[in-house]
């Protein structure tokens, strides 16, 4: 080891104290960065280099670095997200929230030709600008400069693949091989760049179909998980709801939905606007339902279930489904159980009497 190593070594052992409150002071900032902004990542991380790895760069490159601060990756943060949409939203945000050095930051994606796949990652070098951190204790902390990198978590997977494969022997890899390897290379840059499109197109649809739920049209709108979704979100139930539990002035507790996707289903249910006219159709008699149901009863909290299940219930009465057609309900609402044959029994005979059971 030359004494130029020796003196940056030195100087790294005198400021760590130093990295560690930059490491953690970047550390909380990225957190905050993705959680104010919801981003869902699939991992954020930050590492301080260790002594023997700033030992053995030095050995190689020590004649490029005058000091420990012209060493720029002491400090290393990476966040690796799911999309390559990401990774550009969070470089933006991350240009306007730290002082970039452009000169020796580099953007690895645009380096290959147009032939080329390989190793795909965003570098920034940064700082911290005083608008974001201004500690009179660490003056420093404003000077020291670390490193931001951002990757898809395929381009991450990538980059260690091919690090274990082809570094990890230091024997030089036969040109068959590393032929092989950046055809792969190119497959996960393709499914890097479909997955961003069809996050597009998921997000393109969710948007039509919130607008078509909007403006009623629901006839145009099939019938599945996001759509039912966006469609409860209008609460076409809550009027109903409210009504039942005006009945013995009852507390409504706010439940989930969903699950009622399958009944509709199950009941022929393809569009929105089945299911509404479902709605529509039977809401009178499952609020009849509901009047014998609780008329004789002191319940004074009700599930918010109560006027879509007394609809699904009307329904399947008024077409002739029986208590069979009851037990089958139960059973996709509740899990299969002994419990659903008792409870189908007991919902038929306070139904059997009234108007929409007739000639049934």
């Amino acid at each position: 080891m030359d004494s130029h190593t020796e003196i940056i070594l030195a100087e790294y052992d005198q400021q760590l104290s130093l990295f560690r409150r930059l490491e953690r002071i970047v550390q909380i900032t990225l957190q905050d960065l993705l959680d104010n902004n919801r981003l869902m990542v699939t991992a954020v991380s930050t590492r301080i280099k260790a002594r023997e790895s700033l030992s053995n760069k030095l050995e190689l490159k020590g004649d490029k670095y005058r000091s420990i601060w012209d060493v720029t990756d002491i400090l290393g943060a990476r966040i690796i997200t799911l999309y390559t949409d990401d990774v550009d939203r969070i470089a933006a945000m991350a240009e306007q929230l730290f002082d970039i050095d452009w000169e020796n930051s580099v953007d690895k994606r645009r380096l290959h030709n147009a032939d080329s796949f390989g190793y795909n990652s965003l570098h920034y070098v940064c700082r911290l600008p005083k608008t974001l951190v201004n500690e009179p204790e660490w003056p420093q902390l404003n000077e020291v400069r670390f490193e931001l990198q951002l990757r898809t978590t395929l381009q991450h997977a990538w980059a260690s693949i091919n690090h274990d494969i082809g570094y990890k022997t230091g024997v030089e890899i036969p040109h068959i091989y590393i032929r092989q390897i950046n055809r792969m290379a190119g497959l996960l840059e393709m499914a890097d760049d479909e997955f961003s499109r069809i996050r597009t197109e998921i997000n393109n649809y969710r948007r039509r179909v919130q607008m078509l739920v909007q403006n009623g049209e629901l006839d145009d709108v099939q019938l599945d998980g996001d759509t039912f979704r966006s469609y409860l979100e209008a609460q076409p139930f809550g009027m109903l709801n409210h009504r039942i539990a005006a009945i013995n002035q009852a507390e409504i507790q706010e439940v989930p939905l969903t699950g009622y996707l399958r009944v509709f289903v199950a009941l022929g249910c393809k569009t929105l606007g089945d299911v509404d006219r479902m709605r529509a159709q039977y809401t009178e008699h499952a609020y009849t339902l509901a009047r014998h149901q609780l008329g004789n009863t002191d319940l004074d909290i009700l599930s918010s279930s109560v006027g879509i299940q007394n609809i699904c219930i009307v329904c399947i009465l008024a077409n002739g489904g029986g208590k069979i057609g009851l037990t089958r309900l139960f059973n996709a609402l509740n899990g299969e159980n002994p419990q659903n044959e008792l409870l189908a029994d007991m919902t038929y005979n306070q139904a059997m009497n009234l108007p929409f059971m007739q000639n049934k």
